[in-house]
């Protein structure tokens, strides 16, 4: 199915709690910050497990070493500190669209979750732009995630 199948029902289950009585998440989830894209709003949501993980470590030691070797003596600490900040919470979001993306098509081609795409479409190299996801969790994962 899945080389994360842990993550994999991990995003099943954040989807199957937020989804709608019909089944369905997206394209858009309102939180306190406004209406987020539900790819950027499972990220988001995730993105506390890996806070421990040596890759994550790693990744903000090196966005930490970019911002100083770029700083110039005279810059506000406080200043650096968001730019870090700033700069870790991007790369965190790209690399968990990327995450989830690679989970719910998992999902997909295990029958558990079906995705379409709403959204203004244009016709160009890109059609995707402009669209964002709609994940719909099928009729037995909802039976059985209410069971449990």
């Amino acid at each position: 199915m899945t080389r994360r199948p842990r993550y994999a029902l991990l995003v099943l289950e954040q989807i199957a709690r937020e989804a709608g009585p019909n089944g369905s998440l997206g394209p858009y989830v309102d939180t306190e910050e406004g209406r987020v894209p539900v790819r950027d709003w499972l990220c988001q949501a995730l993105a506390p497990l890996a806070k421990r993980d040596c890759r994550r470590i790693a990744m903000m030691e090196a966005v930490r070493s970019e911002v100083m070797a770029t700083a110039v003596e005279a810059s506000d600490p406080a200043e650096l500190e968001r730019a870090c900040e700033a700069q870790i919470q991007e790369r965190i979001i790209r690399s968990g669209r990327t995450s989830v993306s690679r989970a719910v098509s998992d999902l997909v081609k295990a029958g558990l979750l079906r995705r379409h795409y709403q959204g203004y479409r244009i016709d160009h190299p890109n059609r995707g732009a402009q669209r964002e996801a709609v994940y719909t969790i099928t009729a037995e994962v909802k039976q059985t995630l209410r069971r449990h």
